[in-house]
């Protein structure tokens, strides 16, 4: 009996407890990159059909809670998911990481650390932002108080992409993150292939100027920045994709009518040497509360045909849906409403990436683990509960995996 606590002990320590346990970098899949409108891994195709999981860091800085990271990376792996999206910043506030300018707690960062060795443990790729547009975690909003802390004369939280003394601050951090040697396998963030790609910015708006030009030129400057420093990882906007001045005739097809100011340019944002990949999100719930259900899935249709159309023969580089749900609190909603957007997009994608097109693949909004009433809402999804939504997921992974390389006879799923 005293044998057999012992091995369930010492089984729990290893898969569930990194605290006190160093672990080795696990053997990786190599770098995903891109050739044309394709992103590549180990010199096949490979598709990024995945979730949000935007809480990983902030679970993971308590060593007591770190069981629902690794359940919900191992439920998502078991159902042939293939990227998480999450967040690599928490400006101020709770569990901050960056606690004020330059300054950073280590017991959070060793959170991230974690979620990215879990990652790489049942072999889930990461997409992870820098920054917030939005004030949930700091974002623009906590650098300006900063700024202004510094005695920076800022009166806007869009200064953030003109004041130098701000634009330097964001350079900070993204090197700092860049440079960070991760705790449990040793391996520095910039050269860790469990990390598929970084986002500049989570959302990126520019109210202030509604031409896109101030947005497009922090895009470009950035995207150069974060270059110079990680040539091995793909880089992205973190965009929802509103069109703006530079195609005006899909400002009028496709934006929602409040999309129009606020400064981003879905064509110029991308068409960047140091951008390797689109980024569209997709909420028409939220841009068009009046439309009745069919109208809805219409829109979602044409918009993300229309983004898959322009980066395939404008910007020639691949396209990730990076965010997509239906939200439970809808009037009259339905299980079977939420199937049809699912459905709805995932056959879009599928469609475009059987023939080698740009629609490298979805990643729904959003993923949590079980016992996690704290982030649970509207848009949520845990994988251990039985619902017709997570079977088309998973149905989703294994088509896309098939015409990619975990689809080839010998490769299996780590887990």
């Amino acid at each position: 009996m005293k044998c057999l606590c012992l091995i369930v002990f010492l089984a729990f320590v290893i898969t569930h407890s990194y605290n006190d346990l160093e672990v080795e970098a696990a053997s990786s899949d190599g770098f995903v990159s891109r050739k044309g409108v394709q992103f590549i891994l180990n010199g096949e195709p490979f598709y990024a059909n995945g979730f949000n999981a935007y809480w990983l860091m902030y679970e993971a800085t308590d060593p007591n809670t770190r069981y629902k990271v690794t359940h919900a990376l191992e439920n998502a792996a078991g159902q042939g998911l293939t990227i998480a999206r999450t967040w690599g910043f928490r400006d101020g506030g709770y569990r901050a990481l960056q606690t004020n300018l330059g300054s950073y707690d280590e017991q959070t960062f060793q959170g991230l650390d974690f979620s990215i060795a879990e990652a790489k443990r049942v072999g889930i790729k990461m997409i992870i932002a820098f920054v917030n547009n939005f004030p949930d975690f700091g974002g623009k909003k906590q650098y300006v108080a900063w700024a202004k802390d510094k005695g920076q004369a800022v009166t806007s939280e869009d200064d953030f992409y003109t004041n130098a003394f701000l634009k330097q601050a964001y350079m900070n951090h993204v090197k700092t993150v860049l440079n960070r040697v991760n705790t449990f396998t040793k391996v520095a963030y910039k050269d860790e292939p469990t990390i598929m790609a970084w986002e500049l910015m989570n959302e990126p708006q520019c109210r202030a100027d509604t031409s896109g030009k101030t947005l497009t030129a922090w895009i470009s400057e950035m995207a150069s920045y974060v270059k110079s420093l990680d040539s091995k990882h793909l880089l992205s906007t973190g965009s929802e994709g509103f069109y703006g001045q530079s195609t005006p005739q899909r400002m009028t097809s496709l934006n929602p009518v409040a999309a129009n100011i606020v400064g981003s340019d879905f064509i110029a944002n991308h068409n960047i040497d140091a951008i390797d990949f689109a980024s569209v999100h997709s909420y028409p719930d939220t841009w068009f509360p009046k439309l009745d259900e069919k109208s809805l899935l219409d829109y979602l249709r044409k918009n993300l045909a229309g983004h898959i159309e322009d980066a395939q023969n404008v910007l020639k580089k691949p396209l990730i849906l990076g965010e997509f749900g239906k939200p439970s609190d809808a009037p009259g909603y339905t299980q079977a409403q939420r199937d049809a957007v699912f459905t709805t997009a995932f056959d879009i994608i599928y469609v475009s990436a059987q023939k080698g097109g740009a629609a490298a693949g979805a990643l729904f909004w959003h993923l949590i683990s079980d016992d996690m009433n704290n982030f649970r809402d509207a848009y949520s999804i845990s994988l251990s509960e039985k619902s017709s939504t997570i079977n088309i997921i998973g149905q989703q992974s294994r088509k896309m995996n098939l015409i990619g390389g975990k689809g080839k006879p010998g490769r299996k799923n780590k887990i």
